[in-house]
């Protein structure tokens, strides 16, 4: 049975998270290392959130794409762990069309 550990990047659908798996790839000649990122449709029964480090194994084919669970969450994001009410903050462009003006019609 083959596992994996990637991250999450997307969990925009219903019971579903992308998960991104890193990989690095050696040139044969050149020794040289590149990275190579996979992306894997995953069944999310428990919830996670995006960021978090997750642990997943093929499994049957739950949909068209999805052959892979979610087996544990290895570490929480720190989206999901902190819950602060803080205001977030704002960077402001130096410059630009229109700066400090309201547009009107």
């Amino acid at each position: 049975m083959k596992k994996f550990t990637g991250k999450v990047l997307s969990i925009k659908t219903a019971q579903t998270a992308i998960v991104g798996v890193v990989r690095f790839k050696v040139h044969p000649l050149y020794e040289k290392r590149t990275k190579r990122t996979k992306r894997y449709p995953v069944h999310d029964a428990t919830g996670v959130a995006t960021g978090d480090v997750v642990e997943f194994s093929e499994c049957r084919p739950l949909s068209k794409t999805k052959r892979w669970i979610i087996t544990k969450v290895v570490q929480s994001s720190v989206l999901s762990t902190q819950k602060s009410k803080e205001a977030p903050i704002t960077s402001r462009k130096k410059g630009g069309a229109g700066r400090g003006k309201a547009l009107s019609k």
